[in-house]
């Protein structure tokens, strides 16, 4: 059966099609230094297009750099709709406003966020909605945004390889913080850049693979690495 993202699907959908597409594959293929690279390299293009005013290059590669840290998700076994969710539950994880008031009253410590389930969104555009709200495009420019992005891309990367070197349970929590931090960028620079992921995503995942279009994926990692530097250098 083929499978496809719905536009008014939720972000546990679009992790479980991630799954069903490219899970086997993937462990067959990547290793996650691997999957890391691509994630970075997806990132770093999308940077590039913010850098040209490439609005086009910018989304292409923000949906690709999306659907790769959702691979990292998968990967590590995190419920990537829940620690986004917990880590930002409508407010800032740094001050627990809404609209985030960083920028007027820095605090020197996190505060215990008080979550509330009944907002919850329930899509994926439901999130980018209420990053929206919590940091208000307007309240940035779009290479701020990306730079910020940038950095978290590190971040993430560099609480992976501290646990895949040392093995610390707590370190888990945080690679989960860090992935979390990281979509929350990616919705904050598609913010700034009036870049929809969910019906991005809907339009390239309309059936299976977005290159072979298969359930699951039975592209070569060479048809891969094509696929990806045509698709994301347009």
């Amino acid at each position: 059966m083929d499978k496809s993202f719905p536009a008014n699907g939720s972000l546990a959908d679009y992790q479980q099609l991630m799954h069903d597409i490219y899970d086997l594959p993937g462990d067959r293929n990547f290793s996650m230094s691997d999957i890391l690279a691509q994630q970075q390299r997806f990132t770093m293009r999308a940077l590039k297009g913010i850098r040209k005013g490439d609005t086009e290059r910018l989304k292409l590669n923000l949906l690709d750099a999306f659907s790769w840290s959702v691979t990292v998700a998968n990967r590590m076994h995190l419920d990537i709709e829940d620690i986004v969710w917990h880590r930002f539950p409508y407010l800032c994880s740094y001050c627990a406003h809404c609209p985030c008031v960083c920028k007027i009253q820095k605090p020197d410590h996190r505060p215990e966020l008080q979550i509330d389930d009944s907002q919850r969104p329930t899509t994926l555009k439901g999130f980018q909605q209420m990053f929206d709200q919590i940091y208000p495009a307007d309240g940035r420019t779009l290479a701020d945004a990306g730079v910020h992005w940038a950095e978290e891309t590190g971040e993430m990367s560099e609480a992976i390889h501290a646990y895949l070197h040392e093995h610390r349970p707590a370190q888990l929590q945080n690679i989960a913080e860090e992935v979390a931090d990281f979509v929350s960028c990616t919705m904050c620079v598609a913010n700034s850049a009036g870049i929809d992921i969910a019906e991005g995503s809907a339009e390239m995942f309309y059936k299976n693979c977005l290159a072979c279009h298969s359930l699951p994926c039975t592209c070569s990692v060479e048809n891969i690495n094509q696929f990806n530097f045509e698709h994301s250098t347009v």
